[in-house]
This record gives C-alpha cells, structure tokens and sequence, in this order.
C-alpha cells in the first residue's frame, strides 16, 4: 500500500482540527475509498491516544476486540471494553484514548463508498447525524472474523477481484451494525445545518459528475447558492476549497486506475475528462509529485511515492 505521509490537519471556523486520516493532514492519500488500520498501530504513532479532531466527509467504524477504549464523543465521555463498535458519521467531534495492549480496528470510508453500499442493503447507517455505541452482543459470531478477513484482504493491494470483496466484507460488518442500531430513525432526527446539507449535496453530486470537469459554478447553481458561497461552506466544514473536492475526487479515481488497471495514460486521462494525456499528466504531478507513470511503476516496484505538495501542506 502506499505509505502515508503526516502532514498538518485543516481547521473548521473552530479551532478543530479537521483529517482524512487522523495524523496525517487533510489529504486523502489512499487509492481505495475505504482505510483499515489496527488500533496497535496506534501505539506507534500516537502513544495510544487519538486527541480530538473530526472528519468532514469520512464514515468511521472503531471495532474494540480486546483491551478498554476512553471515547470522547461530541464532549461526551464513555469508557468501553471488548466487543464494543462506535459509529462516528461525519462532523463529529471524537477522541480515543487506549489502554495500552488494546486490540481492534478502525475503519475510515468516504461517504461515495458507504451509501451505495446501505442502499443496495436497505440500511439507514449513512444518515446519522449522531455517534452510535454499540454494546457487544453474545449472539453475533461474525463481526471479529469478518473485520480480520477484511483486515487480511485489504493490505492485498494486488490481488484479483479484491475490491468486490472488500465491499462484501465491509456489507457484512455494516450489515450487522445495523441490526444492533436499535432506533436508528431517532439517531438521524437531528436536522443538519444549511452549510453541512449544501456540503453533503455537494459531496454526492461531485461522485456523480467528477469525471465531466465541471467548474464549481456548475454545481452551486443546481444546489441553489452562488459559487462564492459553496466555496465558503467547504472551506469552513471541510477545511479545503469547493475546487480542491473535485480534483480530490479527480486525483483518487487517477490513482486508482493507475494501481488496479493495466490501462494507457492516455485511456484514463480521456475516462475523467482531461483533453489531452499532457493536461492529466500536468494535473497529476502537481498534486502528487509523480507523474503518472513514475508513480504507476514505483508503486509496483515497492518504492515510496515521490511526496506530494498536497499531502506537506495538509491544504
């Protein structure tokens, strides 16, 4: 997989930081739309303590297996052992401190991933507004397998049809959430503000028309606000420009392609909707530092990527 390079978090109209990744900016550097890390991991990294910060488009899973878990959930706090599941939607405000040996996963999915997949199984999961803690149920004999095959599965970068067993995996634990929400209608009550329903409208018609280049004019007249606006709202809820969302969209589906398909430059470039190879190739390199052949053949040759002008400014 790619490695991830830290970088300094956005900020909201607060002082709270804003991540893709907790740690490293608000840039999302993976080529899949979901991100499985261990919570041992974060040992390494942050001494077992994930201070307090927020996502403004991502869908977070923390799975405890083993160990106890201090979350901090939109100023609430709650002590957690094994067998526990918090489900944290976007815009709140979270914080984990872990006992040490603590054992489990968390799971980051961008919103372009999770609600197709609760549409295609009829879950309610992408419209809460509110964190959800899920108590450990004796009769569930799925979840722990399941989150170490996707686990298993998902540090496969090269392996044949990973992506649709990712999704089936990942359905399997959302699945099983949902049947331990027990009033899910009621969790998603709260009426979002203006700002996070333009974002969120935003957000779902970028995954739909990323690949035609439309400008930011485009989008915020069908939303029903001016450019200047819809500009306005991603900046203070996203930490990032309305235009940066899109060549983010643009830039994710670019590396996608160049690491799980064999396709010509030329073939991706002409797929989202770049007039010439020379334009995408031009496009790539700013955002990542690699043009994308170099960055194609380091990646299959195991080397890390050249370090991208988006990922040390955290923009």
């Amino acid at each position: 997989m790619d490695p991830l390079i830290p970088a300094p978090p956005a900020h909201d109209h607060t002082t709270v930081p804003i991540y893709k990744l907790y740690g490293y900016g608000n840039v999302w550097t993976s080529p899949d739309p979901l991100y499985c890390e261990t919570i041992a991991a974060q040992e390494k990294l942050h001494n077992w303590h994930v201070t307090a910060h927020k996502h403004a488009d991502l869908f977070q899973l923390l799975f405890l297996e083993t160990g106890e878990v201090t979350v901090v959930l939109d100023g609430r706090t709650r002590v957690l052992d094994g067998g526990h599941i918090v489900l944290i939607p976007q815009r709140v405000v979270h914080e984990f401190i872990f006992r040490p040996n603590a054992g489990g996963y968390i799971l980051t999915l961008t919103y372009a991933l999770l609600r197709p997949l609760c549409q295609r199984h009829g879950l309610s999961l992408d419209a809460l507004a509110d964190p959800v803690v899920l108590a450990p149920d004796a009769a569930d004999r799925y979840t722990d397998d399941t989150f170490h095959r996707l686990d298993e599965e998902y540090h496969r970068p090269h392996h044949p049809q990973r992506g649709p067993l990712l999704e089936a995996l990942l359905g399997i634990i959302l699945v099983q959430a949902q049947r331990r929400v027990r009033h899910p209608a009621d969790t998603a009550a709260a009426e979002p503000d203006p700002g996070s329903l333009h974002l969120a409208r935003y957000a779902q018609m970028i995954e739909t028309h990323f690949s035609r280049q439309h400008q930011v004019g485009w989008y915020a007249g069908r939303i029903g606000v001016t450019a200047a606006h819809l500009n306005a709202v991603a900046q203070a809820q996203a930490g990032k420009t309305a235009l940066q969302l899109i060549h983010e969209r643009l830039l994710l589906e670019a590396r996608r392609e160049l690491i799980y398909t064999a396709r010509p430059v030329s073939a991706i470039a002409d797929s989202l909707g770049f007039a010439d190879p020379g334009y995408f190739t031009r496009f790539f390199k700013r955002l990542t530092g690699a043009a994308p052949k170099d960055f194609r053949r380091r990646m299959f040759e195991g080397a890390p990527p050249a370090p991208s002008p988006l990922q040390t400014t955290g923009s």
